[in-house]
Formats: structure tokens, C-alpha cells, sequence
């Protein structure tokens, strides 16, 4: 049995567009994930709304995803971690580049690999997910201001980061889209996409 944990923000919670809730759990993408990869994985959800790469939210607190990195991994020993997060560095609070944003998650990833956390003290594998790029916000339209632009470049830095840290790397903007209804989330059909695409890329991960 492979464990995989999918470590991110409020996309991988399952928030709801336009709303505050929580999508019922088959619509999840870490679920979909674990349903199309079928028996032989066990997938741990481990998504926090508001969780940023590696920054402490004046505003948000606790949201540091540098800081649950470890305890969390260690707490359950994955062969793999999908590490999707970044959208939130995006706020304007924090100023950030898409570069920056990107060297934050990279160095989520090289903590997994260097952690010997994964089954008999070995280091998990790394896959960093770029989120898609944020569009038409409304509700969050000026906390993300002038992230939409900053976004679209998010893809591109992230995959450098991945090459520099030597972790594998997939573009969730080259097959999801966020929701007309706030700009942030993904509706559930853009999650099953998601969860089928990543799927797709574990699978090529362990066949290697």
C-alpha cells in the first residue's frame, strides 16, 4: 500500500466557489485521485484554507504551510507528497513575485526530499503542482489585487523550481480553470479533472 498525501490550500479542502462550505467528500480532488488510482493507495487529504508556501499571514494565522510541513508528513509516512499551493501567496499583503512564489513551494518540495519521513526512513518523492491562474475574482477581488496577472506566470516558475530541486511537476493550469464565480476555486467538474490528471502523473511517478 502506497500512502500519498496531497498537501495544500483551500482547493484541496474542497471549497466550495462563491461560498464558504466544504464540498460533499466524492467531490474532491485528493478523493477522485485515490478512486482512479484504485486499490494499492491510500490518500490522505490535507488541505487548509488560506495556507501559503512558506510566509506567516499577519492577518491569517497558523496558515504557514512551511511550519505543518514535517509534523504532517512524518505524522504519516507517504511514498509521495503533492504539494499544490500558492494561490494564496498571491494576496497583496504579502507582494510577492511569481518567482518568489514559486522558490516558496520548491522549497516545500526539497524539505519532503530530505525529510526521510517516507516508509522505513526513506525520503518521500515530491510532486509540485502549479495552482491555476486566478480570473474574473469577485468577493476576493481586493485581496488578490493584481494577482490575475501574477498568476498566469505561476506555471512557468514553478517549473523551474521543480527542476532545481529535483522533484516532478505538473500544471494544474494546463487543465483546470477557476470558477466564473469567485475566481479562486474550482468548481467539482474542474475537480475531477484534477484528480484524474494527477492520477495519471502518479501513476507515471511509480512506474519509473
Amino acid at each position: 500500500m502506497k500512502t500519498i498525501v496531497c498537501y495544500g490550500d483551500s482547493n484541496t479542502w474542497g471549497a466550495e466557489p462563491g461560498t464558504f462550505r466544504r464540498m460533499d467528500i466524492d467531490s474532491r480532488w485528493p478523493v477522485i485521485l485515490g478512486k482512479n488510482l484504485g486499490g494499492g493507495f491510500h490518500v490522505v487529504e490535507e488541505g487548509l484554507p488560506g495556507r501559503t508556501t512558506v510566509w506567516d499571514d499577519p492577518i491569517e494565522e497558523h496558515k504557514n504551510g512551511k511550519s505543518h510541513l514535517l509534523p504532517c508528513i512524518y505524522s504519516h509516512t507517504p511514498d509521495l507528497v503533492v504539494i499544490m499551493l500558492g494561490t494564496n501567496d498571491l494576496k497583496h499583503r504579502f507582494s510577492l513575485t511569481a518567482f518568489d512564489i514559486a522558490q516558496g513551494a520548491g522549497l516545500l518540495a526539497a524539505m519532503v526530499l530530505k525529510s526521510n519521513a517516507g516508509p522505513g526512513w526513506s525520503s518521500p518523492r515530491a510532486l509540485l503542482v502549479a495552482p491555476p491562474p486566478v480570473a474574473g475574482m469577485t468577493y476576493f477581488a481586493e485581496m488578490f489585487k493584481g494577482a490575475e496577472e501574477k498568476s498566469l506566470a505561476l506555471g512557468k516558475y514553478f517549473a523551474i523550481a521543480a527542476k532545481e530541486r529535483g522533484c516532478h511537476f505538473l500544471d494544474a493550469g494546463a487543465f483546470v480553470r477557476t470558477s466564473d464565480r469567485d475566481g479562486i476555486h474550482l468548481d467539482k467538474s474542474q475537480h475531477e479533472i484534477l484528480g484524474r490528471e494527477v492520477a495519471n502523473k502518479v501513476r507515471e511517478i511509480f512506474s519509473a
